[in-house]
Parts: C-alpha cells; sequence; structure tokens
C-alpha cells in the first residue's frame, strides 16, 4: 500500500512559526552603538592629560643681605616637588632689574644649592634671565613642567532609569568612576603619555621566585615581627 504524506500542515506551522519569529525580531530592541564595538567600557572614559607650568617667585628685598627662612622653606618645597612629579628641566631665572643685585645673584645660587641637596643635579637645572627692560625691580623665578589627569565627567546616576529594561545594552556610565578614581590615585599622570621608559628587570630574582613556586614554596617575602599584618590587640579590642 502506498502511503502519500501531506506536508501542507506542517508546512504551515512552520511557516506561521518563522513570521512570529520575525516579528519579535523586527520589534526587539536591535540598536547597538557603533562605539559598543569598539574597546571597552574603559576606552570609552578616558583620562584627560593637562601638561601645566608650576611657578615659584621670590622676592629679591632691597635692603637684605640673604634670603629670609621663610623664603628658604618655600624653596624647598618647590624642589620637592620638582623631584616628586616635575619634568624636564628646573628653569631658574635671574632678574635682570632688581633693586638689590647682589641678592639677586646670591639668591640664585642659594636655589641652586638647595636644589643640589635634594638630589637635583646641576645638568637638570636651567639658568636663565628676564626682565631687561623692566621698569620696576623683578623677583627670582623658578620653574617646572609637570602634568595633570583630568578625570572623565560622569553623568549623574539620577539622570536614568535603571528599572528600564527594555534594551539590553550596557549603562551610558559603566566604567566611568572606576576612571574617575584612577585620576585621583595615580601618582604621576605623565606616565599616561608613555614619556617614562620601563626600568630593567631583576631576572635573578624572578628565576629565584619562579623555582620556588615549582617547589610549592612560599613566594612571598618573609615579614618580621614588626612587619606584620595583623591588627593590632589593642584595635581588636
Amino acid at each position: 500500500m502506498t502511503i502519500i504524506l501531506k506536508p501542507a500542515a506542517s508546512l504551515l506551522s512552520v511557516g506561521l512559526g518563522l513570521t512570529v519569529l520575525a516579528a519579535c525580531a523586527s520589534s526587539a530592541p536591535t540598536s547597538v552603538p557603533q562605539s559598543y564595538l569598539q574597546g571597552t567600557v574603559l576606552d570609552r572614559n578616558p583620562i584627560g592629560v593637562e601638561e601645566r607650568t608650576e611657578f615659584l617667585e621670590i622676592a629679591i628685598h632691597p635692603a637684605a643681605s640673604e634670603l629670609s627662612l621663610s623664603d628658604k622653606a618655600r624653596l624647598r618645597e618647590f624642589v620637592t616637588a620638582y623631584r616628586d612629579h616635575g619634568h624636564g628641566t628646573l628653569i631658574m631665572s635671574l632678574p635682570a632689574s632688581s633693586a638689590n643685585p647682589q641678592l639677586a645673584v646670591a639668591a640664585v645660587a642659594e636655589a641652586r644649592a638647595i636644589a643640589y641637596e635634594h638630589g637635583v643635579q646641576y645638568d637638570e637645572i636651567a639658568g636663565t634671565s628676564h626682565g631687561a627692560d623692566s621698569a620696576v625691580a623683578e623677583p627670582m623665578i623658578l620653574a617646572f613642567r609637570s602634568y595633570k589627569a583630568i578625570a572623565p565627567d560622569c553623568p549623574s546616576l539620577a539622570e536614568f532609569d535603571f528599572a528600564d529594561i527594555s534594551s539590553n545594552n550596557e549603562s551610558p556610565t559603566l566604567g566611568c568612576s572606576v576612571r574617575a578614581n584612577q585620576a585621583a590615585m595615580i601618582a604621576d599622570p605623565a606616565d599616561l603619555l608613555g614619556t617614562r621608559a620601563l626600568g630593567q628587570g631583576d631576572p635573578i630574582r624572578r628565576g629565584i621566585i619562579l623555582e620556588k613556586f615549582r617547589q610549592g614554596e612560599a613566594t612571598a617575602s618573609t615579614r618580621t615581627n614588626s612587619e606584620s599584618g595583623t591588627v593590632s590587640q589593642a584595635v581588636q579590642e
């Protein structure tokens, strides 16, 4: 006996199913921002870097024979800032117009000595002069270049309805607070520009740690009792 299959009903049901799926696909939110396909959320919230020039002016008193203690303290603070986050040369500018030229020259010499005491080599200092045509007495000026991290402008969370789940796209605020925190914590924003070369690694130390790892030994440095990270009993009580 010959059996004749009648696929019309089956094909019809399949067709209806595909039509329903197509309708659902056309109504679902499928729009994906082009930026989502490029990098990560951190890349879309970059940290800006602003170049700045730090200045210090030291007034040259017409009747003084040397710099005051407060001026010397200001010089030390400025030189320390240069050693901490300064870049390029430390500029020391001699006032060409001064009511006390002898003190002006002595002040620059004092500034160089203070800088040297704080680890600034003489080849890191650039000497210059200013105010040759000035009609008034000019101060001694020190300057250096530094960088400042600019955090991204994160929108307020109150602007968004997090209960709206009509889209599966990421929140516009995702990653912004992470970048803002990084901008506040980074020690030297110039590192974001890649201007500082990496230091040489220690292959001997790396080999020792690797061998300890292979032997199943602890790779952390041994701490003394004074270096213990445990909480003090006084704090616990």
